[in-house]
This record gives C-alpha cells, sequence and structure tokens, in this order.
C-alpha cells in the first residue's frame, strides 16, 4: 500500500507514466485517423481521371485531381470573373480568360501530362484556342515525346493566330512507373521545385539542372520561344526523377509580376523567396499559402491567375493487364474523337 502514496520510482509513478503513454498513443491515432479522413474526403471531392481523358479549360476553378501516380491542385481565376480561393466549381460569365491549363491520362494509365498556357487575349477567341489546344491534346494523349506535341502546338498557333496574339507555355509528362518527369517550355515562367529529402525549393530549369539539358536544337534556328511567333521552332527537354514528397508548382506570369509591397514587382527571385518560406508537403494547401503571400487579400488582381501543383503518390507503380490491353482500343476511339469538333472542352 506504501507505493499508492506516489514516489516517483514507485508503482503509481509509473502508472502515471503509462497513463500518459496511453494518451499520446491515443492522440496519436486520433491525428492518423483524423488525416485519412481528410484524404478520404478530399479524394471523394477530387477530379479523378480516367484513361485516355483529357480534362481543363480557360474558366475559373480551384479544385484537387488525381492523375495516374500524381495528385495536383488546378487553381485559375480569370480576370474579372467572380474571385474564389476556396470551394471550386467554375465560372462562366466573362467567356473565360487567358490562363488555360490541361491535365490528361494516356490510354493505360501509365503517363499522365500537364499544359499550362498564358494566351494573349481573353473572351471568345481564347476559348476557341483552349478548344483546339485540348484536341491536340488528346490527339498526342499517348506521344511520349511530347516535344513533338509542342511542335505541333505552336504551328497551330502559326496557322490561325491573328493580330499578334502568341501564348506562352509549359508541358509536363509524367511517368507513374519509373517517377521520370519530363518539361518543355516555351517562353513561359520556369516552375518551381520542392525537394523532400533535401527541404529545399529552387527553379526546374536546365540551368538549375546543370547537365540535365537533352534533345538540343540546331543552333541555328530559334528554340523554345512562346507558340505563335515563329513557324520553324524546336524545343528542348528535360528530365529529373520525382520522389514521394517532392512538389512541382507551374503558374502564369501574373505572380511574379505581382506588387505585394512598396510598388515594387516581385520577380523571379522574389517569387521563390516566398515559396521557400511555405512547407511543401501538401499541394492544396501550398497554393492557398502561396496565392495568399503573393496577392494577400487582393481578391481581384489586375491580371489572370493560375497555379498548378502536382505531387507523386506513387499508387500506380503498376500497370494492371486489362489497362494494357484496353490501351489499343482507347487509343483509337481517342484519336478519331480528336479530329472531331467540340461545342466546349472538358
Amino acid at each position: 500500500m506504501r507505493g499508492i502514496r506516489g514516489r516517483s520510482g514507485g508503482p503509481a509513478g509509473g502508472a502515471g507514466e503509462l497513463g500518459r503513454e496511453a494518451s499520446r498513443a491515443l492522440s496519436d491515432c486520433t491525428a492518423t485517423a483524423l488525416r485519412r479522413y481528410n484524404r478520404f474526403v478530399a479524394d471523394a471531392a477530387a477530379k479523378h481521371m480516367h484513361c485516355m481523358e483529357v480534362w481543363g479549360g480557360n474558366h475559373r476553378i480551384d479544385t484537387s485531381v488525381v492523375l495516374p501516380g500524381l495528385d495536383a491542385w488546378v487553381y485559375s481565376q480569370p480576370h474579372g470573373e467572380t474571385a474564389t480561393r476556396t470551394g471550386g466549381g467554375r465560372g462562366r460569365g466573362s467567356g473565360g480568360g487567358g490562363d488555360v491549363h490541361y491535365v490528361s491520362s494516356c490510354a493505360a494509365g501509365m503517363i499522365a501530362r500537364i499544359l499550362v498556357a498564358d494566351v494573349a487575349g481573353h473572351g471568345r477567341p481564347v476559348a476557341q484556342t483552349a478548344d483546339r489546344l485540348r484536341r491536340l491534346m488528346r490527339r498526342h494523349i499517348n506521344d511520349h515525346d511530347q516535344v513533338r506535341l509542342m511542335r505541333s502546338l505552336n504551328r497551330e498557333f502559326a496557322a490561325v493566330s491573328t493580330a499578334g496574339r502568341f501564348a506562352t507555355a509549359v508541358a509536363f509528362t509524367f511517368d507513374a512507373t519509373t517517377g521520370r518527369l519530363i518539361v518543355t517550355n516555351a517562353g513561359h515562367p520556369p516552375p518551381m521545385w520542392y525537394r523532400a529529402g533535401a527541404g529545399a525549393w529552387d527553379y526546374l530549369t536546365p540551368r538549375s539542372l546543370a547537365g540535365a539539358a537533352i534533345g538540343s536544337p540546331d543552333d541555328a534556328g530559334p528554340a523554345d520561344v512562346p507558340f505563335g511567333i515563329e513557324d520553324a521552332v524546336d524545343y528542348n527537354r528535360f528530365e529529373v526523377r520525382l520522389g514521394l514528397g517532392d512538389v512541382v508548382v507551374c503558374y502564369t506570369d501574373s505572380l511574379p509580376e505581382s506588387r505585394p509591397s512598396a510598388g515594387e514587382m516581385l520577380g523571379n527571385d522574389g517569387l521563390l523567396a516566398v515559396a521557400r518560406a511555405l512547407r511543401g508537403d501538401e499541394p492544396g494547401q501550398l497554393v492557398r499559402d502561396l496565392l495568399h503571400e503573393v496577392f494577400g487579400t487582393d481578391a481581384a488582381p489586375a491580371d489572370d491567375v493560375t497555379v498548378v501543383a502536382f505531387r507523386p503518390n506513387g499508387l500506380r507503380s503498376t500497370i494492371p493487364l486489362h489497362d494494357r490491353l484496353l490501351a489499343p482500343l482507347r487509343w483509337a476511339r481517342a484519336v478519331v474523337g480528336s479530329f472531331l469538333p467540340t461545342a466546349q472542352p472538358r
């Protein structure tokens, strides 16, 4: 009975320590269950991509997207449409903005592709351009070499461009089975890359990855210029391998051209400094935090705003047999559909 009096080394002290450990374990279990529940809710609300699907456009959106091997968050706010930074949804009040985003999944669900473009102009002409981009995305949906896609996009812009219309763009092709990410940039602001292993942010460019550039074009001609400026343009591509926890963020020029304080433009260095102060482990929260730090409480920036963040999820390291068997049929149907006009991009 003496031990019940609570000497630190006696039975009462041991029981107290066990109680505290049990409390901590219960708290950890509760936190884990809460994270799993939040992930379940997020997955239920997310846009889940199917094989041979192309999704996107040039209208307002704020939602998560699940691609083969990738979790992504897409935020796009055309200037002049009703602003929102939470809740998702699409607005069509102004016919859409100049920022265009598309994501696609190949016939076997192995390759995911993401395209972000900034087209000069607004309204119906850009909506028509967005529809053309969507059809080209579908036509090249199974093409591992996205350089061919970029050349086709440039030829399309050169053929239909009027009044000097052009577009900058950045494209990504991700192989879920290997973690390989191929990047091609056509005069677009450089993406940012958070490497979880190093806990560090950097720009995702050939210059920041010395020796990683491949497929360099002939020095005699222009390269990596925006769409619609030159007909005969080649495009570089380079590749990296994404690890679990890595995040890539692409965006349009409204972010580095913003003036958050003292009327000075943020610039690329300033935007990277903002990102380095944020946690990069969850794309949706990262996008919200980045927008808040860049624009503050300004609900109506002076230009279109688009941010797309994505990370590997490790859920598609192998491709099921039924997807491999159905891939040729899905591809054939999509190729035929890519040549048919559509009233509205999905």
